[in-house]
């Protein structure tokens, strides 16, 4: 089935495209939202009226976002979790504890669905898109640290769990691991 989109539908086109999309798609999904119209001779007529005006739209929208944007991507989200020793956490950090963060840090609004991430399921540093627009995607670092961690206390190297692993290896009750090899060659 073709249709003219309306107005931009996100992952499939901007408006006044003409798209060929699955039929119950269209027919129960973007027709009946008022995202787009059957591609008809009628209609093909008035798509360069509907992607004048909505390019007109989509500029004003996008300078307005743009603060938004801004004030986004400078965002620092911590989160301390609960985590085994390879790292991987015992629960996750969903998109609505990432708009709750931006909601508590900056008073900015986000829906959780324009949050284009999977929950996050690892210690570390996470670089997380917010689709605010389709041409504005400010990205938003999130940074998981073990649960009693301080980020003042660990450096970017010590973050990654790759580096708290070998670190944990090289050291137990406090020897170096040179020293302990040493006492077992001896005995």
């Amino acid at each position: 089935m073709k249709v003219l989109l309306t107005k931009d539908v996100y992952k499939l086109g901007r408006a006044g495209d003409i798209k060929k999309v699955a039929s119950g798609y269209g027919r129960n999904y973007l027709i009946p939202q008022g995202l787009a119209v059957l591609a008809t001779p009628g209609a093909l007529k008035e798509a360069d009226h509907i992607r004048e005006t909505a390019a007109k739209q989509r500029a004003i929208l996008n300078k307005e976002m743009s603060g938004v944007a801004e004030i986004l991507s400078n965002t620092v989200l911590i989160f301390n979790a609960k985590a085994g020793e390879t790292g991987k956490l015992y629960g996750s950090i969903t998109s609505q504890m990432i708009v709750d963060g931006v909601k508590a840090k900056n008073g900015v609004e986000i829906d959780r669905r324009d949050i284009e991430s999977d929950p996050i399921r690892s210690l570390g540093e996470h670089q997380i898109k917010v689709r605010l627009t389709m041409d504005l995607t400010p990205e938003i670092k999130v940074i998981v640290l073990r649960e009693g961690e301080k980020l003042e206390e660990t450096t970017p190297e010590v973050v990654s769990t790759e580096d708290n692993i070998e670190e944990n290896e090289e050291e137990v009750e406090g020897e170096p691991a040179a020293q302990q090899t040493n006492d077992m060659v001896e005995d």
